[in-house]
């Protein structure tokens, strides 16, 4: 059985019902094992939009890391996701933050996920769920993933 962490955004449109939606299709292909807390997030990269919604979700499959990738993006079609421009407003965002503990790197796949160990919208819903999981990282990802202050990055819980 392989175990994964999905990060889940999104900010247009009802973000509560998008985020409850994606995790109700992700359900009926995997084993959601733990839902985090509702974030609600500053926007990253580009920031004349509007506030993120954000959770972390820990899933238990039988899929290989490829396939939970297909997985994830036929959710995304399934709830309107257009890809517009990097860092764009978006219906919703499924991105697999860790597989196993295995170091992915292909054309259509990163793991861990590049970005995340520096991204308190990432870490903080991901450790509620799972505050083991830096354990099984590089010590330079531990420390930066340590460094950041969520409350100054403008994380904060929206909804337990």
């Amino acid at each position: 059985m392989n175990v994964a962490y999905l990060s889940i955004g999104t900010n247009l449109g009802e973000r509560e019902e998008n985020l409850a939606y994606a995790v109700e299709l992700l359900r009926k292909e995997v084993n959601v094992t733990a839902v985090s807390s509702i974030y609600e997030t500053a926007p990253v990269g580009v920031t004349d939009q509007p506030a993120f919604l954000n959770i972390c979700v820990a899933l238990e499959t039988e899929l290989e890391a490829h396939a939970l990738l297909n997985v994830c993006q036929q959710i995304e079609q399934e709830l309107g996701r257009v890809r517009l421009y990097r860092w764009g407003p978006r219906s919703i965002d499924l991105d697999i933050l860790l597989f196993n503990h295995e170091n992915i790197e292909t054309e259509s796949l990163l793991v861990p996920h590049p970005r995340m160990f520096e991204r308190s919208f990432v870490i903080a819903p991901l450790v509620e769920i799972a505050p083991h999981v830096l354990q099984h990282v590089s010590e330079s990802q531990r420390q930066q993933a340590q460094a950041l202050n969520f409350s100054a990055d403008g994380v904060a819980v929206y909804k337990p």
